[in-house]
C-alpha cells in the first residue's frame, strides 16, 4: 500500500424484489413448473443473460456509484466534444512519458493502476455513511478561489450537489475540491494508488473533489499533476503556457463554453477532452486549463509540487 502523499500546512491537502428464477406469469411461456427441463425457446435467452454478465464492462461504465440524479432538473446538458484532441495512451512506459510528455504536452493514461477498491469506497451512500458529519471547506468556483466555506459534508452532498445554473458567476458557486483533512480523510486515501509516473524533485500531494453536472473551475495554472475520474465525466480545456486564453475569472466554465467557445477560431481553440471514469489526465507545469463536470463527478487529483 502506497504511503499518502504530502500536505500542505495545518493538515489539509494543497489543491490541487427480485424472484430469483421463481417468477412464473400465469399463462406466459416460459421455464417449466417444479424445476423441469428448459424449453428450446428459453435457452437461448438464458445463454444471452449469462454472456451479459460476464461480459467485461466498458471503461465509464462500471456504473454511477449512486451519483447520478434522476428526474426533471438534474441534467446540465453538456456535450462531450466533437473530437478529442489530447492522445491517449494504455501501454505508455515511464521513459515514453518524460521523453514525449513529461514537460511538454497532457497526456490521457488508461489502465496505468487499479483503483477498484477506491472507486467502490467513494460510491454516495458509503461516503456519507463514512464521512457525512465531517465538516469541508468548500471553494468558490472562480479562478482564484476568493471565498472558503465551511460546511458538514452530508450538507454539501444533500443541498449543494445540483446542476449548475449556467448564468451563476464563479463567486455564487461553491465547490468541494482539495482542502481535504489529512487526518480525517487517510482511512480513504490510503486506499488510492496515485500513477506510478514522477518527476525528480517533485513531491506528490492529493486533492479529493465532488461536484455536479456543469460545474468546473475557469481557467488558471499551477505546476504539474494527473487528475483521474472515479465517477463520471470531466471534460478539459488546456492551452499551453505561453498562449492565454480568453476568459473572465468570475464566470464559469459552463459560461466561457456557451459565450467564448463558439467564437474561437480553429487555431484558437484548447486542446480538450472528456475524461472518463478510471482514466487518468497528465497536464504539464504551467499548463492553462479549465473544466467542466458533465456530470456528477468524484475525482482525485495528485499535484506534484
Amino acid at each position: 500500500m502506497p504511503p499518502l502523499p504530502g500536505r500542505a500546512k495545518g493538515g489539509r491537502f494543497r489543491e490541487p424484489s427480485g424472484c430469483a428464477g421463481r417468477c412464473h406469469d400465469d399463462g406466459d411461456p416460459g421455464l417449466p413448473r417444479g424445476g423441469g427441463l428448459m424449453t428450446p425457446a428459453v435457452r437461448p435467452l438464458l445463454l444471452l443473460v449469462f454472456w451479459v454478465l460476464a461480459a467485461p464492462a466498458r471503461p465509464g461504465s462500471e456504473g454511477d456509484g449512486g451519483w447520478r440524479r434522476r428526474g426533471p432538473g438534474t441534467s446540465a446538458a453538456v456535450a462531450e466534444e466533437q473530437r478529442c484532441t489530447v492522445e491517449r495512451r494504455a501501454d505508455l512506459t515511464y521513459a515514453e512519458f518524460i521523453q514525449h510528455y513529461a514537460f511538454s504536452r497532457p497526456v490521457i493514461l488508461q489502465g496505468l493502476t487499479d483503483n477498484s477498491r477506491f472507486r467502490a469506497l467513494c460510491s454516495r451512500e458509503r461516503l456519507l455513511a463514512s464521512f457525512g458529519d465531517n465538516v469541508v471547506r468548500l471553494s468558490t468556483a472562480n479562478t482564484y478561489s476568493y471565498q472558503k466555506v465551511d460546511i458538514p459534508f452530508q450538507e454539501y452532498v444533500e443541498q449543494l450537489l445540483h446542476p449548475q445554473d449556467p448564468n451563476s458567476l464563479g463567486n455564487d458557486t461553491l465547490y468541494f475540491f482539495g482542502d481535504n483533512n489529512f487526518t480525517e480523510w487517510a482511512s480513504l486515501f490510503r486506499h488510492y494508488t496515485p500513477p506510478t509516473f514522477g518527476l525528480l524533485g517533485t513531491t506528490p500531494a492529493y486533492s479529493f473533489g465532488i461536484a455536479g453536472a456543469g460545474s468546473g473551475v475557469p481557467f488558471h495554472w499551477h505546476g504539474p499533476g494527473f487528475s483521474e475520474v472515479i465517477y463520471g465525466r470531466k471534460r478539459w480545456f488546456l492551452y499551453p503556457p505561453e498562449k492565454t486564453p480568453k476568459f473572465h475569472p468570475n464566470k464559469t466554465t459552463l459560461s466561457w463554453l456557451r459565450d467564448t467557445y463558439p467564437t474561437l477560431t480553429p487555431s484558437a481553440r484548447p486542446l480538450e477532452c472528456t475524461i472518463q471514469a478510471g482514466e487518468v489526465l497528465y497536464f504539464p507545469d504551467r499548463w492553462w486549463h479549465a473544466t467542466l463536470n458533465l456530470d456528477t463527478s468524484v475525482f482525485i487529483s495528485t499535484f506534484l509540487s
